[in-house]
């Protein structure tokens, strides 16, 4: 876009110039951080006058801001001023409407000031939104710019978690088996669930140690059942007990280590076992991302070989249809996007392709092998002449190994600032995977991820 000023000389009354704007939810989470005004009509999360319903009222002054932006960009443009603007709001805007603020000159003064008639109008009904008067110095100087570059920004909120949340509080609270809730982070994100109606713990473990992480964290245990296990392996045990007993439809690992938690359940006469490996999978909200990304395997297989692999990415197709995903695109990543004899992972990421191709792996499309960028970017896929329906719109990402895996969940966290709910496929029920380094909206994820694939499972709706 070019950018070119008008002068006072150039200026006469009846000259107009005007902007369109579709305004988004997070603009206002931008204004908000920005204004410092955290108003919750304005937020999309929040219902900000209790009336049950979420407002994402457009913030008068981000909506009149618009006419500034007609000044400044276009009439008179750059090097402009503010010297007054007055405003009469007529109406209310909303996320997801489209706007026109319109500028008109209507009288010139001798000290060089310009006044405008401005108003801002909603696209489609034509409502008048804003209307009023601005007066401003018009620059004395010709200038034109040929692109303004200006930073781009990414709104770190949980848009992919919110809409799961959604979409699991109306469900039937699922009974979960709690593995020892023995420490205040192991004990919260199952309290936190229950809270929301997503689940219905029942606490196995020390009652001793689970009453005193409730204490740390100021919740009552009052109403929840507790079934006492004096050890880890025993706690475990009872917690794939209450599932083949059919009094749990999942299990949340607690405060002990994924290998005990795990061990029972892979018992070959009492576990829970359905034929296919036991995988982890990371359903991570990435700010910026239109999509929940899916990253598997980063917790539990150390160096899968092909058949692991197959196992892996049909429990992610799985897991990824439940969400809402409907035919899910999985990009199986290695270091090269072609295949390379010296380089096994993108052996096995062409032979999974042809298998889906195939129809041994069902319900996703599957493309490998791709390197990371061109999984994910569409601007790398074409660079690297890659015309699939997977390259650089990849919603589940197969990694080669644990190591891999756990960096590529890792970086997403710490330098995308992404939050991930982990889930473990391929038992009975859906097994809610969390870390004590996570927070109280990756906990609530972890188990709505779990209580709406139970659900779609079960029959239900999801």
């Amino acid at each position: 876009m070019i950018f070119e000023n008008r002068l006072w000389d150039d200026l006469q009354p009846g000259m107009s110039a005007e902007l369109r704007r579709l305004l988004t939810a997070d603009d206002f989470y931008v204004f908000a951080a920005a204004s410092g005004n955290h108003n919750p009509l304005h937020l999309s999360s929040e219902d900000g006058d209790g009336d049950g319903k979420r407002e994402a009222v457009a913030p008068g002054m981000f909506v009149s801001s618009l006419i500034s932006g007609v000044l400044g960009n276009f009439l008179p443009g750059p090097g402009t001023l503010y010297q007054m603007q007055n405003l009469i709001f007529h109406e209310r805007a909303h996320a997801g409407e489209e706007l026109i603020a319109r500028v008109t000159v209507t009288a010139k003064d001798p000290d060089g000031s310009v006044t405008c008639a401005t108003e801002v109008r909603r696209v489609g009904d034509d409502a008048l939104i804003v209307e009023g008067e601005a007066k401003v110095l018009a620059p004395k100087k010709k200038l034109r710019f040929e692109e303004i570059d200006v930073p781009g920004l990414i709104v770190q909120r949980h848009r992919h978690f919110e809409r799961l949340l959604e979409i699991a509080e109306p469900l039937p609270a699922l009974v979960t088996s709690v593995v020892c809730p023995e420490a205040d982070h192991a004990l919260e994100g199952a309290l936190i669930a229950a809270e929301h109606s997503i689940l219905t713990p029942i606490l196995i473990g020390d009652p001793a140690k689970i009453e005193a992480a409730a204490k740390a964290i100021g919740k009552s245990l009052e109403g929840y059942e507790i079934l006492p296990a004096m050890s880890h392996r025993e706690a475990a045990r009872l917690g794939v007990d209450l599932v083949n007993q059919g009094r749990a439809g999942a299990i949340m690992k607690g405060h002990l280590h994924t290998d005990d938690l795990l061990k029972p359940m892979l018992d070959k006469a009492t576990g829970l076992r359905i034929g296919r490996r036991f995988t982890h999978i990371f359903v991570m909200d990435v700010p910026g991302v239109a999509h929940p990304l899916l990253v598997t395997d980063a917790a539990i297989n150390i160096a899968p070989d092909l058949a692991t692999k197959v196992d892996i990415v049909q429990n992610a197709i799985d897991l990824a249809i439940s969400i809402g995903i409907a035919e899910p695109k999985v990009g199986v990543l290695s270091a090269v996007e072609t295949v390379n004899p010296a380089i096994p992972s993108s052996i096995d990421a062409a032979l999974l392709s042809k298998m889906a191709e195939r129809g041994q792996i069902k319900g996703g499309q599957v493309d490998g092998p791709l390197a990371m960028d061109n999984a994910v970017d569409i601007g790398a896929a074409r660079t690297k002449g890659l015309r699939g329906a997977v390259a650089g719109h990849a919603e589940v990402l197969v990694v080669p190994g644990i190591d891999s895996g756990n960096m590529l969940a890792k970086q997403l966290a710490y330098i995308s600032h992404a939050e991930g709910a982990g889930i473990v496929m391929g038992a009975k029920v859906p097994v809610i995977l969390n870390s004590r380094s996570d927070s109280a909206m990756a906990r609530l994820a972890s188990a709505a991820v779990a209580a709406i694939h139970y659900h779609r499972m079960a029959g239900g709706k999801a």
